[in-house]
Parts: structure tokens; C-alpha cells; sequence
């Protein structure tokens, strides 16, 4: 475990990706972290760091505003594009408040004028590790729910739809055609294969997976 500047215990690994064409601060930034037990990995420039592959593991980017190409705002809207969550905390010795503002309205942890201290810019990462941590927490957590999802069989979901609806086991037999007793059974089968006990708990998982939207999981 390492532990944040806020006294809180982060799972490892934590990597934070130093995107900055300073060498210099590039290198002082990367000690700093490796000081607090994080891995790091650094980039000159907002290419070298797509051609890479990220790990697989509660990351973060701490992003030079002012870079060779592609800027760092013009990264940050490349990376939400492309699907790429990660959290960023901005840096720069030119920031201006509407730069900032940008930069935050668009998601970014973080906007650190240079100088800074130590302390804010660690109190920036390990925030933004958080924030990816649970971040992954939740994608696990999904996944594991779709695949008890994929265990129940059309009519254990078509069951389970009518039930997260709010519908009485007698009406959702006579929507499907079925004996209250049978619907009883099939029921009892979605509560056990998708390892909830109360309703409350299945209506949760139902949201969860977007079953009430228009394109629900299959």
C-alpha cells in the first residue's frame, strides 16, 4: 500500500504518466514521485505518449499545458474522445484563468501554476488516483454484474425486467403467459444467479447495467 499526502492508503501499483518537454522538470517531477513509492513513466510530448500502451492499473497524467504538437488541452479532448478516461493534472508556467477554466470544465483534476510546491502537486496526483482507482473499482464491479447477467436465460430476464418494473408476480404472469407458481420459480432463479437478496438490490443491478434504457445489455 502507499500512502497519499492526505493520509489515505492507495492500492498499488499506482503509475502516473509525466507528460512534459522539459527534460529537467520531467526528471525532478519523477523523483518526487518515486519518493512516495508511485511508478512513473514519462513522455516528451503528447505522441510519445499514444504510441505507448498504458498499464492496466489506477493511473494518472500529469500534463505540460504548452507542448511541441498537439497542446496539452488539445490532448486532454483527444483523450476523452478516444474513450481514454484518465485523470489529468495540468501544469504550466503560462496559465491564464481561462485556460484553467477550460482545462477543469473539461474534467482535469487539477491546474498547477509552475513553480509549485511539492506538496501541492502530490496532493494533485494522489486525488486523481483516486478518482481512477474507484473509477476501476466500478468498471470491475460492472463486468462482474454483466456476466451473472449472461448466466440467466431469456425468460429468467424477461422475468427479471417486469420485476425491477415494480410488478407483482400475478401481473407479470399474466403479461407472459405463464402460472404464478412458474414465475415464482423463475424469480427465485434471478435472485440467486444474480446473488442479490432484496429487490432494492436487483433494481440497483438493473440500473446499473442499463436495462431500463432503450438499449439494454444482451
Amino acid at each position: 500500500m502507499t500512502t497519499g499526502a492526505n493520509g489515505n492508503s492507495i492500492s498499488t501499483p499506482n503509475i502516473v504518466y509525466v507528460v512534459d518537454d522539459d527534460t529537467a522538470l520531467r526528471e525532478a517531477i519523477s523523483s518526487l514521485f518515486r519518493s512516495v513509492g508511485l511508478q512513473v513513466e514519462t513522455f516528451a510530448s503528447a505522441s510519445e505518449f499514444l504510441q505507448s500502451k498504458p498499464l492496466e492499473a489506477p493511473s494518472c497524467i500529469v500534463l505540460d499545458i504548452r507542448l511541441p504538437g498537439v497542446s496539452g488541452l488539445d490532448f486532454q479532448g483527444q483523450l476523452a474522445r478516444s474513450g481514454i478516461p484518465i485523470p489529468i493534472v495540468f501544469m504550466t508556467g503560462h496559465g491564464d484563468i481561462p485556460m484553467s477554466v477550460r482545462a477543469m470544465k473539461a474534467g482535469a483534476v487539477d491546474f498547477l501554476t509552475k513553480p509549485f510546491r511539492d506538496q501541492d502537486m502530490l496532493d494533485a496526483v494522489f486525488a486523481a488516483l483516486e478518482r481512477d482507482r474507484k473509477r476501476c473499482d466500478e468498471e470491475q464491479s460492472t463486468a462482474a454484474t454483466k456476466a451473472l447477467y449472461q448466466t440467466l436465460t431469456s425468460r429468467e430476464r424477461e422475468v427479471m425486467s417486469f420485476v425491477t418494473k415494480g410488478l407483482m408476480n400475478k401481473q407479470i404472469a399474466g403479461e407472459l403467459g405463464l402460472s404464478e407458481i412458474t414465475v415464482k420459480i423463475h424469480r427465485g432463479h434471478v435472485m440467486r444467479k444474480m446473488e442479490v437478496r432484496t429487490l432494492a438490490d436487483l433494481v440497483r443491478i438493473s440500473e446499473r447495467l442499463g436495462l431500463s434504457s432503450s438499449n439494454p445489455v444482451s
